[in-house]
């Protein structure tokens, strides 16, 4: 099988860029319908409305409802014909990035990605992931192309809450080690492939910046600053991460994720702080180094990552529940079959166990 790697087709970062989204997208179409949250139309409508002012492309708000559904894709697909609408830019947090590709994939158009915080390596990749109505994990939608733009301003970026970007570390953390894991393994990633050097190479590089940069860049946007730190990790999180996993491919941790969700008590945390307590849990599971694991566990403790099942929410943790979210994680056709060694609920129940001990134990409770 060849080895592939992909990535959007235009990347920028930098202060102040959202004034130029309009000027970008100009380039893709006639009309835009924009999918964005009530909450962030208020904070940047009138800013994103200003960037298209001296372009000849007009646009279309709609709402997001909250789920990357089979239904809200639907809504939008009826809304892109009643518009007019030939190309679809996505703005805010990752579950509305995966609707608006995952609209576009059905549209046939172009779609631009914008992100207003860096809690996810969703931007750039060719993939929508799919829940219920719930909440609840369905599936992978695999794309045949990743965004055509993507545009990240890092002044709006650092001026969302301090806890989104840090989950966004967290996302970051589990690429390095779900590659290294396919790359052993042989696994087919997400691109269609196997691994490039290339994609390793981002990977590795993903994991040394969060390990150089995250507390600093924590510190800095807890004191209302975007210092470097904060602008390497927003690549990080979006850019390195983004093409890591998708190129190099998931394993462990984003199965696990996935598993956390059948548990309504993890609801309200956001994906990345699933994914790092999956990326310890997956650690535990290949019988990881222990100072590769306690680099880990003490830099999601640094940073304010969840390193115990008590910290994603669970007040009660049972056996019961720990063997329902192992049997999920264990589904077919999720990614922890990629791990270079066979898994079974009874391991995956036992690393989750494990791994909810070493944090309380390096938590001192």
């Amino acid at each position: 099988m060849a080895k592939i790697l992909i990535s959007p087709s235009k990347y920028i970062q930098g202060a102040g860029e959202l004034e130029n989204l309009g000027t970008y997208a100009a380039a893709y179409g006639k009309k835009a319908l924009i999918l964005i949250s009530e909450g962030g139309y208020k904070r940047i409508g009138d800013a994103i409305k200003q960037s298209f002012e001296k372009t000849e492309c007009s646009i279309e708000f709609d709402y997001f409802n909250g789920e990357c559904s089979k239904k809200e894709i639907e809504r939008l697909n009826e809304l892109m014909k009643t518009t007019g609408s030939d190309f679809i830019i996505g703005i805010g947090g990752g579950k509305i990035f995966d609707t608006a590709k995952a609209v576009a994939y059905y549209a046939k158009t172009p779609v631009l990605i914008c992100p207003t915080i860096a809690s996810t390596d969703a931007p750039c990749s060719a993939l929508s992931v799919i829940y219920t109505e719930d909440g609840v994990f369905e599936e992978y939608l695999f794309l045949p192309a990743n965004p055509n733009l993507v545009l990240l301003d890092t002044t709006i970026i650092a001026k969302s809450p301090v806890r989104l970007t840090v989950s966004g570390m967290g996302d970051a953390l589990a690429t390095y080690f779900e590659a290294r894991a396919c790359q052993k393994s042989q696994a087919t990633s997400c691109a269609g492939g196997k691994t490039t050097e290339a994609a390793m190479a981002l990977a590795k590089l993903c994991f040394d910046t969060l390990m150089a940069e995250g507390v600093k860049a924590k510190v800095a946007l807890e004191a209302g600053a975007c210092t470097e730190a904060v602008e390497k990790v927003i690549e990080a999180n979006t850019l390195l991460s983004g093409i890591g996993f998708e190129s190099a491919g998931l394993a462990g941790a984003h199965a696990i994720h996935n598993g956390l969700t059948v548990l309504e008590e993890c609801h309200h945390m956001y994906h990345g702080e699933k994914v790092a307590f999956g990326t310890i849990t997956q650690l535990v599971l290949e019988n990881a180094p222990a100072d590769e694991l306690e680099e880990v566990i003490d830099f999601c403790i640094d940073v304010g990552l969840p390193v115990t099942l008590n910290e994603l929410g669970v007040t009660e943790v049972t056996d019961e529940k720990i063997m329902e979210v192992a049997k999920l994680a264990c589904a077919e056709t999720d990614t922890l079959h990629n791990m270079p060694f066979d898994v079974t609920p009874q391991t995956v129940a036992a690393a989750l166990k494990a791994a909810d001990a070493y944090g309380h134990y390096f938590l001192g409770n």
